[in-house]
This record gives C-alpha cells, structure tokens and sequence, in this order.
C-alpha cells in the first residue's frame, strides 16, 4: 500500500505512526492546504513540510522536539543581551509581514523557501481565525523609532504552540523575541511548544526530545484545554528605549 492521498474536504490524517516506520515520517499528500486541514494536521502532530508540481507534503517528526515553557532556558549571552539591548518584543504586530519575512530568508543548505504563496494564504487565514499568532522584535534605529528586527509565528491549538518559522534582520532579534514569547505564552496557560525539528538552536533554549507517542498523547490532553486568556495583539515585553 502506497503513500496515502488526501482527499479535498477530508481532513481525516493516517496513523502518523505507520507514516514514521514506513515512510521516514511522510503521512501523506494533497492538492489541498486550507484552514481546516491544517488544524486537524496540528492536532494529530502533522505539519506540512513543502509543496511541488500543486501537492502538498505532510509529515510528522519523531522524537519530536519540544520546550515546556517552565524549563525554559536562556544562554548567558542572550540573558546579558536581554538586560542591556535596547528593544520592544510584541504579539500579533505585524502577522502577515513576519511570514513574508520568514518566506524570503535564505537559510544555509535550503534552496528557496518552503513557505510557497499558498502557505502564506492558509496561515493568514488561521490568523484571522486566531489560530495563528506572530511574535515581532523591535529594535530603535538612529531616529529612535522603532523597525521591525526579527521574529516568528506558529499556531496555538488550546494549551499548546506549535512553532513554525523565525526570521532575523538585525542580530539576536528572533532569539530575543522568542525568549520574551515563551514566558509571556506560559502566563495565558501555554504548557508546551513544538519545535518540529530536533536544532542546535532550539536545544539552546532547553528543548527536549519525546517520543512521538508520549509527544501525542500531550496534543491529545491538552489540545482540548482552553487557554486561560486568548492570544491578543499586545506588547509582550519592552526594554529601555532611549
């Protein structure tokens, strides 16, 4: 039995385990990326990792990498950084420029950007849903306005986030806004984050490795658990800006 297809309306997802023994972790394809495909993708530790020729590859990755918000942990640069660098970290500032951003950012060892048209579409579609939030990092510049440096987004499914993208245009500004989002994220009842891939990056940040069982029985359990208060557009964290 082949790669399953994915039929247009139904959302319905394979056993993601059967697609990590059988097919390094690709659960299945579709002509089709929408609102309501994605949400159930989330649900059931399924992303979509790339399109080609109109399909749409959905994976899911196991162990899966994850931050629990509590054992968050900062590197001392970063830390030090954060006490002494002038910036403003926001939520929901600017949504759809940060996925245009994130799209246009050459990454070693990438050849383009998987974030195709498409995706930039069905992620605002979930923003406007309030599924999808974005994280900005603001740095002065010589004026003393503030412009737009770095940042990320993801989607939020009840106590859990499921980060997607990041970009930086100046040094340390994704890393900055990340490490104000997570406590901020915590505080509104967030208990885990996704980080997909297994990264040096996130592993700096104190990410753990879980199986992917344990990694969906969490998604199950607290998937359904509402946040205490909603994701809103709202500054998150501000340093002297002078």
């Amino acid at each position: 039995m082949g790669i399953p297809l994915l039929a247009p309306g139904d959302y319905a997802f394979p056993d993601p385990a059967r697609a990590l023994s059988e097919y390094e972790g690709l659960v299945g394809v579709s002509r089709d990326l929408d609102a309501g495909r994605l949400l159930e993708a989330y649900r059931h530790g399924v992303f979509p990792w790339f399109s080609r020729d109109g399909w749409f590859f959905w994976y899911a990755v196991g162990p899966r990498a994850v931050v629990f918000p509590d054992r968050l942990h900062i590197p001392r640069s970063l830390a030090k950084t954060l006490r002494n660098r002038a910036y403003r970290v926001t939520a929901n500032g600017c949504f759809e420029r940060v996925v245009a951003q994130c799209a246009d950012m050459v990454r070693p060892g990438q050849d383009g950007t998987w974030i195709a048209p498409e995706f930039q579409t069905a992620y605002l579609q979930l923003h406007e849903m309030g599924y999808a939030h974005s994280f900005e990092c603001h740095y002065p510049d010589e004026n003393g306005k503030t412009r737009l440096a770095g940042g990320f987004y993801g989607v939020q499914i009840g106590r859990v986030f499921y980060g997607e993208s990041m970009f930086a245009l100046q040094p340390d500004a994704s890393k900055i806004a990340f490490a104000c989002a997570v406590p901020f994220l915590a505080s509104l009842g967030v208990e885990l984050i996704d980080c997909q891939q297994d990264t040096e990056h996130m592993r700096r940040f104190g990410s753990e490795l879980l199986p992917f069982a344990d990694f969906a029985a969490r998604l199950r359990s607290l998937n359904a658990v509402p946040l205490k208060e909603a994701v809103g557009c709202c500054e998150v964290a501000c340093n002297r800006l002078g």
